[in-house]
């Protein structure tokens, strides 16, 4: 068989596999963009992905003779190098998943077989006048080409991604560090690995306190966090005497996703309601009691606020009797078990969190394409907090040491069409393509009320608690984050 053929469709091979481990393990899984430890990977992401745009694209039509394939064969050794040091700064900056290092050695197998078979033909380029052939290869060319400019957009996008990164670690730097209380102590955190469980981490080493996370990725964890918490798989792994002075409970499966099957309910019950309940039986059993709880919980809590309802809810409104408020009501009692040996307990009410990760992305992608507008008619009320008040508003309930339920939502609220109109001039894109609710209702059942209903909560108790927000309005709080 021809070897410059076979380089080309072994590169055909390696286009798909790139494309998979990007949009599954670097985009879905992993969600390299949003972490503050990835920004090198990402730059040599970045940096690689622009050499494969050339050499696709390059390859997908010419040959490089003369000259051309001196370049040629620099360019590899870049490429090489490069791959050498990706592996260097993922091992040591995250622990890879199984299927993400099982297709990278893929990669680097077929990578290497392409680029020997390719090598083969530079001497025989090299004798020739140097030029740029043009030698079309047909729907093998087109598809070479295309994923040319697939993996070029990746690139762009991670040297974005990095240069994000690196412009909020400035902010983060040159922001007063966040004090959570007077002195040292020690905190026990559940869902630390999770989107606000990281920012949350960080600023408590920060403010140098010690730091204890309870998670089924133990190692991962210990990766993810360079060694610098204690990282335990289960409750029964804490010794009865072990001290800690507030317990941070972050603990929660993902609630959107698959439909609210029976057994889906009963795993989002599991991941918060019983997690909770284990971690008040420890606390029921400690020689030495936190003096707080801090207990995730949502604003779902109250429910949905059909269309036309303008009033305000505060701490004070009830719940009702649909799956989310009982989910939320039952994680919150579980939580307040812990009051009956002497703690604390405060609940925090999560509105949307917005922030590099979790579910603002998504939400900006359709806008960043020009196709935002109002979802199901856009009259449905949106409360909303900027992660960083999120970090803020825990700092502030471990120093004052307030106990009761608290909205985590800032103090504007908007309709989801305000909201999508905002986030559209922000971003400098058109607005105004509608979206019908009924496909989303269809397609996720009573799950689609936590996107096409809504509730208008204000964070009453913080408010009069003396917290005051870095971020109040919707604006500011996404330009924070562009």
């Amino acid at each position: 068989m021809n070897t410059h053929l076979l380089a080309l469709q072994l590169m055909a091979c390696q286009g798909c596999l790139g494309a998979f481990d990007t949009l599954y393990h670097h985009e879905l899984t992993e969600a390299l963009p949003g972490r503050a430890s990835a920004r090198r990977e990402l730059s040599i992401h970045s940096a690689r992905a622009l050499i494969y745009s050339a050499l696709f694209i390059g390859l997908s039509a010419w040959q490089f003779h003369g000259l051309w394939a001196l370049l040629l064969l620099l360019v590899f050794v870049v490429e090489i190098v490069l791959t050498l040091w990706d592996f260097v700064v993922e091992d040591r900056s995250r622990l890879l998943p199984a299927t993400e290092r099982v297709t990278h050695t893929v990669l680097a197998m077929n990578g290497g077989a392409f680029i020997a078979l390719l090598a083969l033909n530079t001497p025989q380029w090299l004798a020739m006048p140097t030029a740029l052939v043009w030698q079309p290869q047909g729907a093998l060319g087109v598809f070479l080409a295309l994923c040319g400019v697939g993996v070029g957009l990746s690139g762009l996008r991670d040297g974005w991604a990095a240069r994000a990164i690196g412009q909020r670690a400035l902010r983060d730097d040159a922001a007063a560090a966040l004090r959570f209380g007077a002195a040292e102590r020690s905190f026990l955190l559940t869902g630390a690995t999770g989107f606000i469980g990281q920012r949350l981490v960080a600023a408590l080493l920060r403010d140098g306190h010690r730091v204890t996370v309870l998670t089924r990725q133990a190692r991962q964890a210990a990766w993810l966090f360079d060694g610098r918490v204690d990282c335990v798989a289960s409750m029964a792994q804490l010794p009865a005497s072990r001290r800690f002075d507030i317990v941070i409970n972050l603990a929660g499966a993902r609630i959107l996703g698959w439909r609210w099957s029976a057994a889906r309910r009963a795993a989002l019950r599991k991941s918060r309601v019983e997690l909770t309940r284990k971690v008040v039986d420890w606390i029921a059993g400690a020689e030495h009691k936190p003096a707080m709880l801090l207990s995730a919980s949502a604003i779902g809590y109250y429910g949905v606020q059909r269309r036309g309802d303008d009033a305000v809810l505060t701490e004070s409104d009830g719940p009702q009797p649909i799956f989310m408020s009982d989910l939320c009501r039952e994680w919150e009692q579980a939580a307040q078990g812990a009051a009956a040996h002497g703690v604390g307990v405060a609940c925090m009410r999560f509105g949307l969190v917005l922030g590099s990760q979790g579910a603002l992305p998504m939400m900006l992608l359709p806008i960043k394409l020009g196709l935002g507008g109002p979802l199901g008619g856009g009259a449905q009320w949106l409360s909303w907090i900027h992660v960083d008040d999120v970090i803020g508003a825990m700092a502030h309930l471990c120093r004052t040491g307030a106990a009761g339920n608290y909205n985590f939502t800032a103090p504007e609220s908007l309709s989801q069409a305000q909201f999508s109109r905002v986030a559209a001039a922000v971003l400098r894109r058109p607005y105004g393509m509608p979206t019908p609710g009924w496909p989303m209702r269809l397609a996720l059942g009573e799950q689609a009320d936590l996107l096409l209903e809504g509730q208008r909560v204000a964070p009453q108790r913080l408010t009069a608690s003396g917290f005051v927000f870095s971020q109040p309005r919707l604006d500011g709080a996404l330009r924070s984050l562009s």
